[in-house]
């Protein structure tokens, strides 16, 4: 595992799932952790779709640190599609899917530390989609091209990526037959998976890698899929 000893690493949405083992894998290699997330427990609770929120974690980070290396934009929004969605959980999805990682990022930005590494957590659905699925789907492909944007803005500052992952089981629940077999890697991801790629994105070994979309799901998005196709058919 990568080391990251004395380093301060912030987290959004560390309460459960891939946010929570990003948070423990951290922690392991040495690393103070400040996560932010609607449950109670952790170092901030907070919403992160709230500027003033924002501006009481980023406060808070600060006068107990004064520094950040790594910034981890994973909180993710709701999913609701354009048949019952309102205006108020469309923004609200924007809110916490896109433009909380832009204000966290512009807070942080007087102490990041030198080699800091940003890393947000989109989704292999912002290049595919399942129908009703609009406001998860458009902060997810928003927070991807964030990503590079950031990343050319940063330039010597710090290092910005995405990460994209696929199916990930956060349960770590083993499936077989189809739900498998489905997938070129044989298996549904968990959230060590995205963690492991996470921390090595962090690290200096990736110190060559800015303004990247990297998609971890087990090569399903790079199957091409037709009808009569491996046993694959389509039911009109």
């Amino acid at each position: 595992m990568e080391r990251f000893d004395g380093k301060i690493v912030v987290v959004t949405g560390g309460a459960q799932g891939i946010g929570k083992c990003v948070c423990e894998c951290f922690e392991k290699a040495g690393a103070t952790v400040c996560m932010i997330d609607l449950q109670p427990g952790g170092y901030f609770q907070g919403d992160i779709g709230d500027k003033a929120s924002l501006e009481r974690f980023a406060a808070k980070v600060i006068a107990d640190y004064g520094r950040v290396d790594v910034l981890i934009n994973n909180a993710p929004s709701m999913m609701k599609g354009i048949s019952d969605c309102t205006w108020e959980e469309f923004t609200h999805a924007l809110n916490v899917g896109v433009t909380a990682a832009f204000y966290l990022t512009k807070l942080f930005l007087p102490v990041l530390a030198e080699g800091a590494s940003i890393i947000n957590i989109s989704s292999s659905r912002d290049r595919m989609s399942q129908p009703q699925t609009e406001s998860y789907t458009a902060a997810k492909g928003g927070i991807a091209a964030l990503t590079h944007a950031l990343a050319v803005s940063l330039a010597g500052k710090a290092r910005v990526n995405s990460i994209s992952p696929g199916w990930i089981d956060t349960d770590y629940t083993v499936y077989h037959g189809p739900d498998a077999t489905q997938q070129p890697a044989g298996r549904v991801g968990n959230p060590l998976d995205i963690a492991n790629m996470v921390l090595f994105l962090c690290s200096e070994r990736a110190g060559f890698i800015t303004g990247e979309n990297i998609c971890v799901d087990g090569g399903m998005t790079r199957q091409m899929i037709y009808h009569a196709d491996h046993g694959w058919t389509l039911n009109t």
